[in-house]
């Protein structure tokens, strides 16, 4: 018997008889005799460097014993598709990365298949419906809430995968691509410094994202290389949205003594303090400096233009765009976790504390 699970064609007749029947093995099962994980047999298959010599001897030997035999690279589909999918599709933060991936699949001939599943597991169950009767040449994964058996699922169909600004949850096995969100919130939170502020406030987004809890350890790390205390007081949680900042905003100028300053953790949300410290008769940057994170089109038409952190999100739409088609043409990736600089851009809404 002939199994083609995981890439691999598998003949086992050991200890078996000539004409006994054959087993099904995967890579999983080879992953779990060796006590390893299932990308580092892949790379044992696939000839890569990157492996421990001890632990390249162990697979190898765990490979003889079940009778691997490479299989030829996994051929294109007629599809000629790539799936990008959101949990939402109604941020601009979206649209720069559907941009970026656009580019890419259109000057290779590839068309895209734009979904968002909104956090829903019934409208997750229905896309991988969709994917299998399309046979898409791959997946571009920009969301944070796949559940087990769906994940499961993916990787049973065997569509090569690369998730986009991983929120840190259970690994699909799949390259990630991302962007240096702990030197962004660093570097935001070092220039409100050198510009003397003390009080700065910040507007994170969800805590449960890797992203998030970045931005809020530069900011942190950046306190504390200036020797400023950390005041919980001066932190809030939001969800990335303009409403979440506005509230946010509108927390932190409450506080008997405000921030100077207030970083938001994404572009909308930092409109949302603007309009917050506009409601309070005050002015962005005369009385309340502002930086936001994202570097969205629209803030440099903002008033005043928004200081920010850009993050390259069309850049990563194209990078997960190339990734993910040398995958469907059979070729390994060079790093399984990518992540982008991140650059502070300075504009009008940050000035010097008036002391």
């Amino acid at each position: 018997m002939v199994n083609e699970e995981a890439g691999v064609t598998v003949d086992d007749h050991t200890n078996r008889p000539e004409a006994t029947r054959s087993r099904r093995v995967t890579i999983s099962t080879i992953a779990a005799e060796a006590g390893v994980s299932v990308p580092t047999v892949s790379r044992v298959i696939n000839g890569r460097s990157d492996v421990a010599p001890q632990t390249r001897e162990r697979v190898e030997e765990l490979l003889r014993r079940h009778g691997y035999r490479r299989r030829a690279s996994r051929p294109r589909s007629n599809a000629r598709l790539i799936d990008l999918v959101f949990n939402d599709l109604d941020s601009p933060w979206a649209v720069e990365i559907i941009r970026g991936v656009e580019d890419v699949a259109h000057a290779a001939g590839v068309g895209t298949v734009v979904s968002a599943i909104h956090r829903k597991p019934a409208l997750a169950r229905q896309w991988l419906q969709n994917l299998r009767a399309r046979a898409s040449d791959g997946v571009i994964l920009v969301l944070s809430n796949l559940d087990t058996p769906l994940q499961a699922e993916l990787r049973r169909l065997a569509v090569p995968m690369v998730v986009v600004d991983p929120a840190g949850g259970p690994s699909l096995d799949a390259p990630t691509i991302g962007a240096t969100n702990w030197a962004g919130g660093l570097a935001a939170t070092e220039y409100l410094l050198s510009l003397g502020h003390q009080r700065i406030g910040l507007i994170s987004g969800p805590r449960p994202l890797l992203c998030s809890r970045a931005r809020l350890d530069g900011y942190r790390a950046g306190l504390e290389a200036a020797g400023v205390q950390l005041k919980d007081e001066l932190i809030r949680e939001g969800d990335f949205y303009h409403e979440s900042g506005f509230h946010g905003g509108q927390e932190l100028l409450s506080l008997p003594d405000p921030p100077t300053a207030i970083f938001a953790s994404s572009d909308q949300m930092a409109f949302g303090v603007y309009e917050a410290i506009r409601q309070r008769g005050r002015r962005v940057p005369d009385d309340v400096s502002v930086i936001g994170f994202d570097d969205l089109p629209e803030v440099r038409w903002s008033s005043p233009p928004l200081t920010t952190v850009r993050q390259p999100l069309a850049e990563m739409g194209s990078l997960a765009a190339r990734t993910v088609l040398r995958l469907a043409g059979g070729d390994t990736v060079d790093s399984p976790r990518v992540e982008l600089a991140t650059e502070l851009v300075i504009r009008e809404s940050t000035a010097a504390v008036d002391r």
